[in-house]
């Protein structure tokens, strides 16, 4: 019996893409700008992230909320629009 995995937002992938985009930003640049508060975040992590393969740590999230002017509830919040 495996553990199971928890919920996940359904929109957050595109909130991160739709906040990198509105930051005019490549995924490289983004990466960058995350080397600050995560020293293991990559553009291919950033790509991941928005493609909704895998989900940042709460760290990343809220830097992605502070550069985008949002708040981690707006992130999070399948019902909440950027």
């Amino acid at each position: 019996m495996g553990k199971k995995r928890r919920a996940q937002p359904k929109k957050l992938a595109g909130k991160l893409r739709e906040i990198r985009a509105r930051l005019d930003m490549s995924q490289e640049e983004l990466a960058k700008r995350f080397k600050k508060v995560h020293e293991d975040i990559y553009p291919g992590l950033i790509s991941r992230f928005e493609q909704g393969k895998v989900e940042p740590s709460l760290l990343v999230l809220l830097e992605y909320a502070r550069l985008g002017k949002a708040s981690m509830e707006t992130l999070v919040d399948d019902k909440k629009k950027l």
